[in-house]
């Protein structure tokens, strides 16, 4: 890939999300800096896609607010936060008859006037990002015949055609096999871009991210690095499992064991 956008630093600051009555998120701050990579964590209805929906502006915050280099995203235009930020959505685009190029071209539209079509440099931008997720082969296939994680990587593949310098993802290695779990988060690490990833794998979220940010019932309940976030107690708290957590061998990335029994057994929340 060639370069992306500047990295910006972006702060949620005092973020609370209330809708139909319900705290979604609660009194939430979180200051990512410029090419840190940090993953939201937590069990079922903590709040992460509701956070998240606030970094991208789909969900307006009841109040607080994220900043973008200290700027408000809602004073932006739609067009001015498309070329800073973009985002991995958990929801595909809505099934027309449309190609794989057709959807990863998507992400070039923030740099277009209306109606005008791709030159030289979006074509090769958009084949560049279709390359990097191993999805150029279907660059003509209908997206919505696709696997789930086949669409999964297109979207990605959009994402980098933005060409932003911040990255908003939302259970981004969701249908992904091994393989492309660890292809694309890596990726995203290589791309030097400030990211915040919601995630459910604790240890991928070790392995390729600086920091660790655990919601809970709309709040924050821990954030720091994986070794000093990912501990016995805190899966005990949040995810109600007894684990353990080494450290591997060869890679001195903490790992997360849960333990099938203990005192837990029965209550079905084993999944992390």
């Amino acid at each position: 890939m060639s370069t992306m956008g500047t990295p910006a630093e972006l702060h949620a600051e005092g973020i609370h999300v209330v809708v139909g009555g319900r705290s979604l998120v609660r009194d939430v701050s979180l200051r990512i800096a410029p090419g840190e990579v940090v993953a939201l964590v937590g069990p079922n209805g903590a709040g992460k896609s509701t956070l998240l929906r606030t970094f991208y502006r789909a969900q307006r915050p009841t109040s607080g607010r994220v900043l973008l280099d200290g700027a408000d995203i809602w004073r932006m235009t739609g067009r001015q936060l498309a070329r800073r930020l973009a985002a991995v959505l958990q929801e595909a685009p809505a099934e027309f008859e449309l190609t794989v190029y057709d959807v990863v071209a998507m992400g070039r539209s923030p740099y277009k006037r209306a109606f005008q079509g791709d030159d030289a440099d979006d074509r090769d931008i958009v084949m560049s990002a279709l390359e990097s997720l191993d999805v150029n082969h279907l660059a003509q296939a209908p997206f919505d015949r696709l696997s789930g994680g086949e669409k999964q990587r297109v979207l990605i593949a959009r994402a980098l055609a933005q060409r932003t310098g911040t990255m908003v993802l939302d259970e981004p290695t969701n249908h992904l096999d091994l393989r492309h779990q660890f292809d694309a988060l890596r990726l995203v690490r290589r791309l030097g871009v400030t990211a915040v990833v919601a995630l459910h794998d604790l240890n991928l979220a070790a392995a390729f991210c600086d920091r660790i940010c655990v919601l809970n019932a709309g709040r924050v309940v821990a954030a720091g690095s994986p070794a000093k976030v990912l501990t016995p107690a805190l899966l005990a708290e949040v995810y109600q499992v007894d684990a353990d957590v080494t450290v591997h061998p060869r890679t001195g990335i903490p790992q997360v064991s849960v333990l099938p029994g203990g005192r837990f057994e029965g209550d079905g929340s084993t999944s992390t």
